[in-house]
């Protein structure tokens, strides 16, 4: 896959609060792979909402992706009512993978910020957010 690309296998295929989600303005996004079965991600997540929402406030572009690893599609609605961000669609699972093997994952959580473009930021989104450091060099935000 291309570095754009990541960008492209996701337009026409995610959801926010029930509705069709496309990206618009978002000068970068945090691609976060988690499941409901995981409790790391679990202690994670509510991590990640405050940052969002922290990140958000300060009138920063940022989205959030969220790329399902729960095992059905209840876990996954379930999980999803805890985020305010947007999510690959559940049933997408090839999506998943294509991403999942570009970024070279091993585990979950794992939090990927790409910029518009596509291109990777850091793989290190997850160390970012626990240290509740909002670098605009790092995000590119400036």
């Amino acid at each position: 896959m291309e570095s754009g690309s990541v960008l492209q296998l996701l337009e026409g295929n995610m959801i926010k609060d029930g509705q069709p989600f496309a990206f618009t303005d978002e000068e970068c996004i945090g691609i976060y792979f988690s499941a409901h079965w995981c409790p790391p991600c679990r202690q994670f997540t509510p991590k990640l909402k405050t940052f969002y929402n922290g990140v958000r406030s300060q009138g920063h572009k940022f989205e959030v992706v969220f790329v399902s690893a729960d095992l059905d599609e209840e876990s996954f609605d379930e999980n999803l009512q805890e985020m305010p961000w947007a999510a690959l669609r559940y049933d997408h699972s090839e999506i998943k993978d294509s991403m999942s093997e570009k970024f070279g994952l091993i585990g979950i959580p794992n939090l990927i910020i790409v910029d518009r473009q596509g291109n990777v930021i850091t793989k290190k989104g997850r160390v970012a957010v626990q240290k509740n450091t909002v670098d605009a060099k790092l995000f590119k935000w400036t």
